[in-house]
């Protein structure tokens, strides 16, 4: 399967088992292929792709968001979050779980998330903001913030190479 990278995807069940992590977000089991994932190229191995849930429970991951804006406040931080992402999906208001993002490789990709056969994408500037904050939460991880992406990235990567 081609990987169009800023696409969404559905991931198959196989990796689920497999990668064994509580704090993945599984596929639901109701009939309906959710969640899909927001996707992008990883910068250090062309066989890695990152995969970041995407969620419709905006009041949910509202205050989340507004929780992280007045922690930092009290901490005399200026706020800014790059764990999490609102934006437009298909009409649809959406969040970007950055926090949840977790690499994949093609074997476990079942397929494309398309409506009405036509792919779903995000506009530039959307795309632009979540990879940017993709790649600075990866970084921050990179370097010892262990705790700012949920599921063990570390070892879903260990299985996966």
């Amino acid at each position: 399967m081609k990987i169009n990278v800023g696409c969404f995807y559905f991931i198959k069940d196989k990796f689920f088992d497999v990668m064994d992590d509580k704090e993945l977000m599984k596929n639901k089991d109701n009939g309906i292929k959710r969640p899909c994932y927001y996707c992008f190229k990883s910068k250090e191995n062309d066989n890695i792709i990152w995969f970041i849930p995407v969620s419709t429970k905006i009041q949910k991951y509202q205050k989340i968001y507004n929780d992280k804006i007045q922690k930092q406040i009290k901490l005399g931080k200026k706020p800014s979050i790059d764990t999490i992402v609102f934006g437009y999906v298909a009409n649809t208001y959406s969040t970007f779980l950055i926090q949840n993002m977790f690499p994949v490789t093609e074997k476990y990709i079942e397929s494309q998330y398309v409506k009405n056969k036509v792919e779903i994408k995000l506009s530039n500037k959307l795309q632009t903001e979540i990879i940017n904050k993709a790649n600075k939460v990866l970084n921050l991880y990179n370097h010892g913030m262990k705790n700012i992406i949920f599921p063990d990235i570390d070892g879903i990567l260990k299985k996966l190479i």
